[in-house]
């Protein structure tokens, strides 16, 4: 779960229902990150304390007994989570409320009609739990809320993106000069990026409420750099 997430150090780990604190410790342990385990059962966040100092890693680590549907995510930079499916789609709202790159990793269960960005199935011959013996990894980038209307200024003066998203998906069109380009793609974390076709790929960073042309080929070569910003109204004049 770790090694999907990319987990590095300065990354933050949460992990919800830590157990035995397996893997918040693995985390600090051999990736270098902080982390903090979430659990309902006391004994178990004590034996996870101790399992810490024993790793040497007590330093870099935290556990709490609390409700993990009562737990502040904001600081992740990674969560782990090995739920029942009604309690990885009762998270998913705040869990798409996470800063945009936040990855989120978990162990057998998905997230419903979020689909992850990828699966990756794991033998394990021994497993205690369910009838196959493997195990699916599913992970997800937090992406960046792009939906509606952007207006740009400076070198695109009176051009327009209107987008629609769907979790890490988007389509749309690009408006500029009675010219339209169709755009569609996907999104990771703040990076929008359109497939190359007959226009050449296009690349947009979104940070917040500006949405700026990272790379542009084909005709749109000359717009790179452009910034929109995103419209409080239904049109941009």
């Amino acid at each position: 779960m770790l090694s999907s997430a990319g987990v590095k150090r300065g990354d933050h780990v949460i992990d919800l229902g830590s157990g035995d604190g397996r893997i918040v410790i693995l985390a600090a342990k051999k990736f270098e990150a902080t982390g903090l385990g979430v659990e309902i059962d006391p004994a178990l966040v004590e034996k996870s304390k101790a399992n810490a100092r024993n790793a040497g890693v007590a330093d870099k680590v935290e556990f709490r007994v609390q409700d993990l549907f009562k737990t502040d995510l904001a600081p992740a930079s990674v969560i782990t989570m090995y739920l029942l499916p009604e309690f990885n789609l009762q998270l998913r709202p705040a869990l798409l409320a996470l800063k945009p790159g936040t990855r989120i990793v978990s162990h057998d269960w998905d997230m419903g009609d979020w689909k992850p960005d990828r699966t990756t199935v794991v033998e394990v011959p021994n497993k205690a739990v369910g009838r196959e013996k493997s195990s699916r990894i599913h992970l997800w980038t937090v992406p960046a809320k792009v939906d509606g209307l952007w207006c740009a200024s400076g070198l695109l003066r009176g051009a327009s993106i209107q987008l629609t998203q769907s979790y890490q998906t988007f389509s749309g069109t690009l408006g500029w000069r009675e010219r339209t380009r169709a755009l569609a793609g996907s999104i990771s974390g703040n990076e929008l990026r359109t497939p190359a076709g007959s226009s050449g790929e296009l690349v947009l960073e979104a940070q917040g409420d500006v949405l700026r042309i990272s790379s542009a080929q084909g005709n749109m070569a000359l717009a790179q750099g452009a910034r929109f910003t995103r419209a409080a109204g239904a049109s941009c004049s």
